[in-house]
């Protein structure tokens, strides 16, 4: 694990240049070296949220590069991490990194034992996986990498293009119950200061606490300063606030709902209300295939 933590990331070219109001993003080869020593630094394994937390850390990347969206049309996902999505792709395709079905990803002991990281042939090789398909090209390639799914898109397009606000708000309110919340009320109409609702959260049936919520169906990113404006409604009336939302967070928005000597507001951002609602199944249905194959020495050496 030393050898990675003592690797020339300074040839990395870190963060952005600014042209007048043109954002030139750094290139997914650019963020490989600085994704594993985020790895290193949580310990050798991360879910997605972590790593991305990590590299961003790491980078230094200010709010006009993570305000970027890849496709406001499709999902919340910023440009830094869909890019870093295909970073994943490619190192695990390398060998360097592994998932679980929980989303956690993990260095192999290739990755631990290996000194240099040659990252031209990772692409390269990369590239010939699948010599049927298209080149594997995050800077303008059709194609995606291996973690995305196309249900997150059209459940985003559903949610921020199809439903009503009002829609939204029951389905948060459904999400909350299904999640063990107790009296659930949606409060939005009453233009209580923002809160859209509110609940009380059970914990091993020992302990409760009231709950504020707030519910927006966004294409881009949530500030600060909304963060801000929830939290002051919430005084009160409430011991935490929950703001969930169809878009993603500023570094800013989630610094503040974190900030030292204030309430702490708790964020879902796009993906992770898909990830809710998948794990809930509610509008979401998982289909399981089975996969059926004969293992012709069982029978040979019977």
């Amino acid at each position: 694990m030393q050898t990675l933590i003592s690797m020339t990331v300074e040839k990395i070219i870190a963060g952005l240049r600014y042209s007048r109001n043109t954002v030139l993003m750094v290139t997914y080869q650019q963020l490989m070296l600085p994704l594993i020593k985020a790895l290193v630094n949580l310990g050798g394994s991360g879910s997605v949220d972590e790593i991305y937390e990590a590299v961003i850390k790491l980078e230094k990347f200010d709010e006009k590069t993570l305000a970027v969206l890849h496709n406001s049309e499709k999902s919340s996902q910023t440009e830094i991490g869909y890019r870093l999505a295909w970073v994943r792709t490619y190192l695990k395709k390398a060998g360097y990194l592994e998932n679980s079905s929980r989303g956690v990803w993990a260095l192999t002991e290739k990755a631990k034992k290996s000194k240099t990281i040659d990252i031209k042939k990772i692409v390269t090789d990369g590239k010939k996986t699948n010599p049927e398909k298209p080149a594997i090209d995050p800077e303008g390639s059709a194609e995606q990498p291996d973690e995305t799914l196309d249900w997150r898109e059209q459940l985003h397009q559903l949610l921020t293009n199809e439903i009503s606000p009002a829609s939204f708000e029951r389905l948060t309110q459904r999400l909350l119950r299904e999640s063990g919340f107790i009296h659930v009320e949606v409060t939005g109409r009453t233009g209580d200061g923002g809160i859209d609702g509110k609940g009380i959260a059970r914990i091993n049936g020992l302990m409760s606490f009231h709950i504020a919520f707030q519910c927006k169906k966004y294409k881009g990113s949530v500030r600060a300063s909304e963060i801000r404006d929830f939290r002051g409604a919430t005084i009160g009336k409430a011991d935490r606030g929950l703001f969930i939302t169809t878009g993603n967070f500023t570094k800013a928005a989630i610094d503040e709902a974190t900030r030292d000597g204030a309430a702490p507001i708790d964020l879902v951002d796009g993906n992770q209300l898909a990830d809710k609602l998948k794990g809930l199944a509610l509008g979401i249905k998982t289909e399981l295939v089975e996969k059926v194959s004969i293992d012709p020495d069982w029978f040979i050496n019977l």
